[in-house]
Order: C-alpha cells, then sequence, then structure tokens
C-alpha cells in the first residue's frame, strides 16, 4: 500500500464521516420542525379553530330548529285534538238527515292541520 492510496482512504472515510454527520444533523433538525407549521399573524385565527366554530354554530342551529319544530308538533297536535273533539260534539248533535257546515268546516281544518302535523314530523 503506498502512502497516496492511505490519504485516498482517510479522505474517503473523512468524507463519508462527513457526509453522515451532515446528514444525520439535517435529519434531527427537520424531525423537531416536521410536526410545527408557522403561526398565523396576531388576529388572523387559525383554520381548524374557524371550522371548529361553524360546526358547533351548525350543530347549535339545528339543535334550536329542532326544538321549535318539537314546539309546534305539540301546539299543533293539541290544536288538533281540540278540533277532533268540536267535531265529535257536532256530529253527537246532528242526526242521520242533517249535515252541518260547521261539521265540514271542522273536518277541514283538522284534514289540513293533520297534513301540516304529518310534514314537520318528516322533519321537512
Amino acid at each position: 500500500m503506498t502512502y497516496s492510496s492511505a490519504l485516498l482512504r482517510r479522505l474517503i472515510k473523512l468524507a463519508v464521516l462527513t457526509a453522515v454527520l451532515f446528514f444525520s444533523c439535517g435529519i434531527a433538525g427537520w424531525a423537531q420542525t416536521a410536526g410545527q407549521s408557522t403561526p398565523p399573524p396576531p388576529g388572523v385565527p387559525q383554520k381548524r379553530d374557524e371550522d371548529a366554530w361553524e360546526a358547533q354554530q351548525k350543530r347549535e342551529a339545528a339543535k334550536e330548529q329542532n326544538l321549535k319544530r318539537q314546539q309546534d308538533l305539540k301546539k299543533d297536535t293539541d290544536k288538533l285534538l281540540e278540533l277532533a273533539t268540536q267535531l265529535k260534539q257536532y256530529v253527537d248533535k246532528t242526526n242521520e238527515n242533517t249535515l252541518s257546515l260547521e261539521v265540514i268546516r271542522k273536518a277541514e281544518a283538522i284534514e289540513k292541520l293533520a297534513h301540516r302535523v304529518k310534514e314537520k314530523m318528516k322533519g321537512e
């Protein structure tokens, strides 16, 4: 082995060692910053916060709409019961030969209200 080949081996080892050292330092630095993103400037909300806020607002609005729908259903079914009771009283007062105009109106009102209740129950 000559002096130049020994020197060449040392230079190659030194180059490999230097490359490994730079590579490992680069990976370590990349690993530290990989999970981090640059924060937005002050006063600018983050996208995730906006999305979470919008989702929360949508849930609250849907909950309020459902509660209102439920209250309307209760009110309409109470009215439906009242109309049906009145209709029964009118029918009980009539005989087979008489049919009151009021009975027909009550029946139509019950039909409209029943349809509205049915649509609200579907959630439309």
